[in-house]
């Protein structure tokens, strides 16, 4: 008897997958014979897979898709070269069914019964006419294997509506390490696959209900996941359709009964491919929580920056800086500390003002600011007021200071000398205009000022030292001497006393404070 093409493509499928039944529980026999002491039992067993590998080499031969027109396969034929090697097979598993007990290596048992199970559903494919054969799905009988422990290297959902395939693959597979989930379809596949992780999906093409290139499709649509690489296992072996699995989005494509090397290493390809997918998703995410993290830096640093030059309008750059920062006290919260405060201001400047055209004034002024500011920031004072020429600065408040008093002769200093430098100009253009200093230092309390926001010392520092400021000779910088404060050994400035002349009279209190400096 003959077939077509069609019928004789589904025979070698039914055919193979008891045949992959045989070949693999028959390997794993030999492992576990091999790593339980049941040594006797190796030479059947033995002989067993090499009965199948022949097998399987007949069905290759007589019944594979070569050139040779299908329709000149005579089935009878095949049948009479297909049954001695798969009668030695049964022939065989019997005999290994008696030396377990002997042996004692009855936990092998299952395992032959699997195959001796596979054998006879092979055998009576075998029997049948091809559309016959179709209708069958054979299968294996139940049982659970023991599962060796092992370290886990990966997840796998295994698909196949075949129990007995489902097994052997899962079996194989936790002895490799890998941990096994397992579906009896392609819809409690889709199922499984939106409440468990897996890194592999080893899919049968063959199934009812929904077969395997659905499965593939849903998986490719779906975002979460197609990135899920799919290796399909079947035994039909028909080009056309290894293309079209490849061309729908699996990875690879292995024909029942497979070799376990191979199977081994294309389960391990596809495990780095997607090991090497996931490290590049996640270091995409960590990239991109990186970038967000540094936009927000990036703004909180605009922030800030455009905080402290608005707050630079109003303090010095070092308290603004510290309130930006959150390193300082709350600046209008009442408090007690020892400052040091210089008054400065220049000598006929309201004669100057009220003379001089507005463009003038505003000329000295912006010169003699920018020169007196430079100073202040460069000995770290803080301007607490500035009105027209007067200017206030206080050392160690609110910003706390080293060397409070010795920072404040020195700018006085070096401001006596920049503002001789400006005068010179000043002189060229007419503007008669002199400098004035004067230094005080105590402990005011603090309170705070409305009209500013800054801190502002109760009694007010000017009644101390705009008086020393404006008295005196021009360029004479004047301090008031309290108890417990003397003028560092380290100063640039040491009080000098003026000489005593005939046409001031010294003697008198109200004037013996403008007689020394």
């Amino acid at each position: 008897m003959t077939t077509g093409p069609t019928a004789l493509a589904q025979l070698r499928h039914e055919l193979r997958t008891p045949l992959n039944h045989i070949i693999g529980y028959s390997e794993l026999l030999l492992e576990e014979a091999g790593e339980s002491g049941g040594k006797e039992l190796e030479p059947g067993l033995h002989q067993i897979h090499e009965d199948a590998r022949q097998l399987l080499g007949l069905i290759n031969n007589l019944l594979a898709p070569s050139g040779r027109d299908a329709e000149a396969v005579d089935l009878a034929s095949v049948r009479s070269e297909l049954l001695p090697p798969l009668e030695r097979i049964i022939a065989g598993g019997e005999a290994l069914k008696r030396q377990v007990a002997l042996f004692g290596a009855a936990h092998l048992l299952p395992d032959l019964e699997r195959i001796l199970s596979a054998a006879g559903t092979l055998r009576a494919l075998i029997g049948q006419q091809p559309a016959e054969a179709a209708a069958v799905r054979p299968g294996t009988a139940a049982g659970e294997g023991a599962r060796d422990a092992a370290v886990e290297r990966g997840a796998i959902l295994v698909v196949d509506d075949n129990e007995g395939n489902r097994e052997m693959l899962a079996r194989r597979l936790t002895r490799q390490g890998y941990r096994v989930e397992v579906a009896a379809g392609g819809r409690q596949a889709l199922k499984t696959l939106e409440t468990t992780a897996v890194d592999l999906v080893l899919l049968d093409v063959m199934m009812p209900e929904m077969d395997g290139y659905e499965v593939l499709q849903c998986l490719k649509a779906d975002a979460r996941l197609r990135d899920i690489p799919v290796l399909m296992i079947s035994a039909l072996d028909e080009i056309a359709s290894v293309v079209r699995c490849i061309e729908l989005g699996a990875e690879d494509y292995l024909s029942k009964p497979f070799d376990p090397v191979l199977l081994r290493a294309r389960i391990g390809a596809c495990l780095e491919k997607k090991r090497l997918h996931d490290q590049e998703v996640r270091y995409r995410q960590e990239l991109a929580e990186l970038n967000k993290t540094l936009e927000q830096r990036v703004e909180q640093q605009v922030g800030q920056l455009e905080r402290l030059g608005r707050l630079k309008r109003f303090f010095s750059p070092q308290l603004a800086e510290l309130i930006v920062a959150g390193g300082t006290d709350d600046p209008l919260k009442t408090h007690r500390r020892e400052v040091t405060v210089v008054f400065l201001d220049l000598r006929g400047f309201t004669a100057f003002a009220e003379t001089a055209e507005p463009e003038e004034v505003m000329g000295v002024l912006r010169e003699y600011h920018a020169e007196m500011g430079k100073l202040i920031l460069e000995h770290e004072g803080t301007l607490e007021r500035f009105t027209g020429d007067g200017m206030m600065i206080f050392f160690n408040d609110p910003v706390p200071v080293s060397n409070p008093a010795e920072r404040a002769i020195r700018m006085a200093v070096a401001m006596r000398d920049r503002v001789s430098e400006l005068s010179v100009a000043w002189r060229k253009r007419g503007y008669d205009l002199a400098f004035g200093i004067g230094i005080t230092r105590g402990m005011p309390p603090s309170a705070p000022s409305v009209s500013r926001g800054a801190g502002t010392t109760v009694p007010s520092a000017p009644s101390l030292t705009w008086p020393r400021a404006s008295a005196g000779r021009p360029r004479a910088v004047r301090s008031s001497y309290r108890r417990g404060w003397q003028v560092p050994s380290r100063a640039w400035w040491k009080p000098r006393k003026w000489a005593r002349s005939p046409s001031r009279d010294c003697s008198s209190p109200s004037r013996r404070s403008t007689c020394s400096a």
